[in-house]
């Protein structure tokens, strides 16, 4: 659609339990198995992420997206991980995020559909910051400049920078390292590659989907 997509937002919750995933928002079987997926990326990363052994199976989980509207696709897949590290570790989401990935279990972030109808809607919404898939960098070239100029674009190829990017930790390197690469940057109509300073912005997790909520 000429009019872009979405911008939905993504809520997670821990409560005590017995390792029960729950997710809500009429979602469809795509984004259901993309919540299982995320879960799997969460469990791969314990140790790293500073969780308990057996975190998952004393705690139940719970994503949900609000408004009454049909959503499918893998698209949410990094939303979903963000949601649930974020519930996990008890650290917020910078403001003003919006994010759109696939997400295998070892936390490779696969390239999506609709990347423009995306943008667009998370212009419209006021973002300043979308992560996407690094493999739909060949994409950009569809994204009109007064979009891409508005807003920084932060190309991703692993979960691991996505949480690096999009959680507000106090010490990223404490967690990922210091020598791993900061992902690719397109800001301000430029690329910018690892040795650019680029600062970091400031979200409840957003998620973009086109207007058929597919991927």
């Amino acid at each position: 659609s000429s009019y872009g997509g979405n911008v939905l937002e993504c809520e997670a919750a821990v409560v005590p339990g017995k390792g029960k995933l729950v997710i809500t928002g009429l979602l469809e079987k795509g984004m259901q198995e993309s919540a299982q997926a995320a879960m799997s990326y969460i469990r791969s990363r314990q140790k790293l992420l500073g969780l308990d052994e057996d975190f998952h199976t004393n705690l139940d989980f719970h994503v949900h997206f609000p408004e009454f509207v049909q959503k499918d696709g893998p698209s949410a897949g990094i939303t979903m991980a963000t949601s649930l590290a974020s519930a996990l570790l008890k650290i917020p989401v910078r403001r003003n995020v919006a994010m759109t990935g696939e997400i295998t279990l070892r936390g490779r972030v696969m390239p999506i559909g609709g990347l423009k109808e995306k943008m667009l809607a998370a212009h419209r919404a006021g973002i300043d910051t979308i992560l996407i898939p690094a493999e739909n960098r060949k994409d950009l070239g569809e994204i009109p400049r007064r979009v891409l100029n508005a807003m920084r674009v932060v190309l991703v190829e692993h979960m691991d920078e996505v949480l690096r990017e999009a959680l507000l930790l106090h010490d990223p390197d404490a967690i990922f390292g210091h020598n791993r690469v900061r992902p690719i940057e397109y800001r301000n109509g430029k690329l910018l590659g690892p040795d650019d300073d680029a600062p970091a912005p400031g979200a409840p997790v957003a998620n973009v989907v086109p207007p058929s909520a597919q991927q």
